[in-house]
């Protein structure tokens, strides 16, 4: 397993890592992604943790907090080991102050995730979305003061626009505090629009990305090629099979399948992944699965890599054309924006 600094920080974190979104008796806002419990779930942080994998991520939102639960019980024996992330920020509670980035729900939601968690700090404590109502400054000073009380290692976000992850920086350089080092966001071959903003704010700013859905809710496995169905998935779920199915996805899969033909004993699953790995920006890849072989299939993409030429290939088939302004810094004055590496313009024609 390689392992990587986290952002302009010296957390170390391995990368691949484990969403416990899974976990819990399948009640809640997620509800459609698993009911993992009991011996599954020890199965599968034991089989992470085998593979070198060190940083699991929840949320405190996750089964209503059973996530947390299941993750604090299951890792508390080797909690030096391993590094926790998880996030607050939706609601928890029937209370107008049981939900966003306030400084009251902010200590209050730490304190119960702490308890949950069985643990007396958090290494990675993420807020799950922006909130535009509350001031930045409050956000961030009550992040700090966790980080100063010892509550908490480090911070990042997840699921913020550019312009707000920056004004968040550079809050956070004016007055002093503590800088966000990660931002939690979706990003697969399916999925490039955060090569747009967000992966070179994270690359030029020093801020580490976490990748989630990096096999877009599955399609990347191929498993719903042909006539599969999607219904009881999370594709299912949250996009449909048909919005996922079009000739670029098709393009898409077919090179991913050639290349993993091409190799002895790999997957479409982890062509896909390893592709993210190699990406620059990219910290952790976050994987989680349903069943215990998902999990060892998608593990084992931390043992090979693909090459300069198969990186090639599915860029070139995953590219997208930029929108605007991006169009404009790429047609008129590319020689003062230079694009990521390996950032492919899209094939013409």
């Amino acid at each position: 397993m390689e392992y990587r600094l986290l952002g302009r920080s010296g957390l170390e974190v391995s990368v691949f890592s484990f969403g416990a979104m899974t976990f819990g008796d399948g009640s809640g806002q997620f509800a459609v992604v698993g009911d993992t419990r009991g011996d599954e779930a020890r199965r599968q942080i034991d089989m992470c943790i085998e593979a070198g994998v060190n940083l699991f991520d929840t949320a405190d939102m996750y089964c209503n907090g059973q996530s947390e639960e299941l993750l604090g019980e299951i890792v508390a024996p080797r909690r030096q080991q391993v590094v926790i992330a998880t996030k607050f920020l939706g609601q928890m509670g029937p209370g107008v102050m049981d939900r966003g980035g306030s400084r009251k729900h902010i200590i209050e939601a730490c304190e119960a995730s702490l308890r949950r968690l069985k643990t007396d700090y958090i290494d990675l404590y993420q807020i799950h979305n922006q909130d535009l109502l509350v001031p930045v400054e409050e956000t961030l000073r009550a992040l700090d003061d966790l980080i100063r009380a010892g509550k908490v290692r480090y911070i990042g976000s997840s699921n913020h626009s550019g312009w707000a992850k920056m004004r968040a920086l550079a809050t956070s350089d004016r007055l002093g505090l503590n800088r966000y080092v990660s931002q939690q966001i979706r990003y697969s071959l399916l999925d490039r629009v955060a090569e747009n903003e967000l992966m070179p704010l994270g690359v030029h700013e020093g801020v580490g990305a976490l990748i989630w859905s990096p096999l877009a809710s599955g399609y990347l496995s191929g498993k719903f090629r042909g006539n599969a169905n999607a219904e009881g998935t999370r594709l299912g779920a949250y996009c449909g099979l048909d919005a996922r199915d079009n000739e670029r996805t098709h393009r898409i899969m077919d090179t991913i399948d050639e290349i993993a033909a091409g190799r002895t004993g790999a997957t479409p699953a982890q062509v896909a992944l390893n592709w993210l790995a190699r990406k620059p920006g990219v910290g952790s890849i976050i994987i989680g699965a349903r069943k215990t072989e998902q999990l060892e299939d998608n593990l084992a993409a931390a043992t090979w890599s693909l090459s300069d030429e198969e990186m090639a290939r599915l860029d070139e088939v995953s590219a997208v054309e930029p929108i605007y302004p991006y169009d404009m810094h790429r047609g008129f004055t590319s020689g003062r924006n230079p694009d990521l590496p390996n950032q492919p313009r899209p094939a013409e024609g």
